[in-house]
């Protein structure tokens, strides 16, 4: 199965390039000529890859020589992206198929441009490496609903694996403490990693909410996750406003106090005010005004000026 060509970016362009075709392409290079590399059988591919390989490591980088005889081994060793690619055609949340095979060939081509043939070693054991591990990374950055660093991705990975081994040596679920401990963390790395592991996937808001009583019918009774997500507090912020008021109030005379309680407690008027206090209205209009100014200056003010 040929690997699917790019269509999109001139990076992908690069990923399964064509070779130079006919006689004149191979005599260049001083190497047999392959019209279609990618038909070349696994066996004949590995002894041509010899061959072709130790020709590479003599041309000069950049020339056409050079750049012939690199694209002939992308495509005559395109069939070890394929079998790579089989063991994630069940990944469902890695994108299309096309995409993997084109991940795949990026590290067929690094392993490529790092094979050295005088070490006398298989060239498929030093690309599949490359290649699977070119595939992880793929599903590993794209397969997350929600985007977290990649130490938290990998403090999964370690979490979910220390949870098998001491799930088996405990016989119970591990604890935080014992999750810490067996990978040599603190406890609050541990809880991070628990806590991005949410992120891994995400459920539809519109689902039936399964922690809801269920009908006869085995249902969520028609509840969704979103009737039963809380809502913001309207009055929350006037609770914050009372406890920042309060230590406020604490600080004015009791004759202010006694005013604001008159007027805004009981709803009394300035006037009724001023008979109750034995003092004109305008006194009790320019005592409150400059009360609630400096009450409304203070909660606005910034906690950490007054230390600055």
């Amino acid at each position: 199965m040929p690997a699917h060509a790019p269509s999109s970016t001139s990076e992908t362009n690069a990923v399964v390039p064509r070779p130079r075709r006919g006689i004149q392409a191979a005599r260049i290079a001083d190497l047999p000529r392959i019209e279609e590399p990618r038909e070349v059988a696994p066996s004949d591919a590995r002894e041509l890859s010899r061959v072709f390989f130790r020709r590479l490591s003599e041309l000069p980088s950049g020339t056409p020589e050079h750049q012939y005889v690199r694209n002939a081994l992308i495509e005559m060793n395109a069939s070890l992206v394929q079998y790579a690619v089989r063991r994630f055609r069940g990944r469902g949340d890695g994108g299309d198929i096309e995409d993997i095979v084109q991940v795949g060939t990026i590290g067929l081509i690094k392993a490529i441009d790092r094979f050295d043939p005088a070490r006398e070693n298989e060239f498929a054991t030093l690309a599949m490496p490359y290649i699977t591990g070119e595939i992880k990374r793929h599903f590993r950055d794209t397969s997350w609903a929600v985007r977290v660093p990649r130490r938290l991705q990998e403090l999964r990975l370690d979490i979910a694996k220390a949870k098998e081994e001491l799930t088996t040596t405990l016989d119970r679920s591990p604890t935080v403490t014992d999750l810490a401990g067996h990978l040599g963390l603190a406890e609050e790395d541990v809880i991070e990693g628990l806590v991005a592991a949410n992120g891994h996937t995400t459920g539809s808001l519109d689902a039936p909410h399964s922690g809801h009583s269920e009908g006869a019918d085995g249902s969520a009774d028609g509840h969704t996750l979103a009737d039963v997500m809380g809502e913001e507090e309207p009055a929350l912020e006037r609770v914050e406003d009372i406890q920042t008021l309060a230590p406020l109030l604490e600080q004015l005379s009791e004759r202010e106090r006694r005013m604001l309680r008159m007027r805004f407690g009981e709803e009394l008027t300035q006037a009724q005010i001023g008979a109750a206090l034995g003092i004109s209205q305008m006194q009790v209009s320019r005592v409150l005004g400059r009360v609630l100014a400096h009450l409304r200056a203070s909660m606005l003010e910034d906690p950490g000026s007054e230390t600055s």
